[in-house]
């Protein structure tokens, strides 16, 4: 199976292709800031980023010809996680979503290549909305507000069932407290496949990071908006981007962080310390969810690379739980990972959100070889359960449904194939 995977970010496009899990190709498109200057919002950039994808491929002599293009997804509504065929109600849904973030560009060049390509589908996986919270979750001290979960859904949920596999074990039997440390930081609670609770990590909430501020105090945080002296503009930039480590030294580059720690600046150690810290109170917090039974700590994202940092947090929380180090961000790897697991499903009519219609059809068809079995819910409930080998299947679901499937030779817990409906 060959996928094309694309992440966009603020300055580059990073574009990987695999053939089944072989990576063929990876590569990071940088974009100059003068390039993108042309372009007043992050939607008109997508004629540049699909030319310069092709552009990529045409010099690496890689064939424009592929059985799937996934995509990063993109700050719309909670959704539950999976993976998701992208149509036009999702397009519509992320050129109009109230955040907007070039990560919502994911989708649109997804099904831009896509159609070029027959039989080609186009896809996102485990974006950053994902929300799976438990009620408990959602409530916090005011009646008129909601906590909801921003977070780094698709490499903690990754890291997650990569640990599994690594101890031969499916996620869906384990309880994991997984910290993402990267620009920022999120912390999530997965019980048994659902992450239950986590903070928001980027409208500010939980530990301060490289680059946002997390947890603030509230009053002081309402006296400055009300100040006159800064623009919303200069406050959001305030809550992130311009925040946490780059606030205080003036950098976000750990690695020069950790030179200068090296070199005895005192203030560095005591910042990075501060922060390590409130990291650590954000994994012990995050214990109490489940009663402190946890069968693992993971600590992955890009600072996970910094023995300091490791080091360190391991001696704070190794109390709760073993804690286990998987650095780096890994997305590109992780949004390809979901393609073998998606492989044994070729075939997924999609839902015409126009059409009303009260039912969903969509036909599977199973290639793998190997004997499996097969779980269909409808929303929170068990519908079908049976083992088989090499068959096709049609179900026809109410709502939204999910199909999992437990494969011998991925050891793969799950695969979600949803179609994707906006929020009513």
């Amino acid at each position: 199976m060959r996928i094309l995977v694309i992440n966009p970010g603020s300055t580059s496009t990073k574009v990987a292709v695999y053939e089944d899990e072989r990576p063929v190709l990876l590569r990071n498109i940088r974009h100059t800031a003068e390039e993108l200057r042309a372009y007043p919002t992050s939607f008109d950039q997508l004629p540049l980023r699909q030319n310069k994808i092709i552009q990529t491929l045409e010099e690496e002599e890689i064939p424009f010809a592929f059985d799937a293009i996934v995509g990063r997804g993109g700050l719309t509504h909670p959704i539950p996680a999976g993976v998701y065929r992208v149509n036009a109600q999702m397009l519509h849904d992320t050129r109009t979503a109230i955040r907007q973030h070039v990560c919502n560009l994911g989708c649109h060049i997804a099904a831009a290549l896509a159609s070029k390509i027959d039989h080609c589908e186009a896809l996102i996986a485990d974006p950053v909305i994902v929300d799976e919270m438990c009620p408990e979750a959602r409530i916090c001290g005011s009646p008129d507000m909601r906590r909801n979960s921003v977070w780094h859904a698709l490499n903690q949920r990754a890291t997650a069932r990569r640990h599994a596999l690594s101890i031969g074990c499916h996620y869906e039997d384990l309880d994991l407290i997984v910290a993402h440390l990267g620009g920022g930081i999120t912390i999530g609670v997965h019980h048994h496949g659902r992450t239950i609770d986590v903070n928001n990590g980027l409208d500010g909430e939980g530990p301060f990071s490289p680059e946002r501020a997390g947890t603030l105090p509230t009053a002081d945080l309402i006296r400055m908006c009300f100040s006159g002296e800064y623009t919303e503009e200069e406050l959001l930039r305030f809550v992130g981007g311009k925040a946490g480590l780059v606030a205080w030294l003036g950098t976000s580059d750990t690695r020069e962080i950790l030179d200068r720690i090296e070199s005895g600046d005192e203030e560095a150690k005591l910042v990075m310390d501060a922060m390590i810290y409130h990291i650590a109170k954000g994994i012990a917090a995050q214990a109490a969810v489940l009663c402190g039974r946890y069968d693992a700590i993971l600590i992955t994202g890009g600072l996970a690379h910094a023995h300091y940092i490791t080091s360190r947090l391991r001696e704070r929380v190794s109390f709760i739980a073993p804690v286990h180090i998987y650095p780096g961000e890994n997305e590109m790897e992780a949004l390809s990972q979901k393609m073998p697991w998606l492989c044994c499903a070729i075939s997924v009519k999609c839902w015409n959100i126009n059409s009303r219609c009260s039912s969903l059809s969509r036909g599977v068809v199973f290639l793998c070889n190997v004997p499996f079995i097969l779980w269909i819910y409808r929303e929170a409930n068990l519908v079908s359960c049976g083992a088989f080998r090499n068959f096709a299947l049609t179900c026809v679901a109410d709502y939204d449904c999910s199909i999992h499937t437990l494969s011998p030779r991925y050891f793969t817990p799950t695969i979600c194939l949803k179609n994707y409906k906006s929020k009513k």
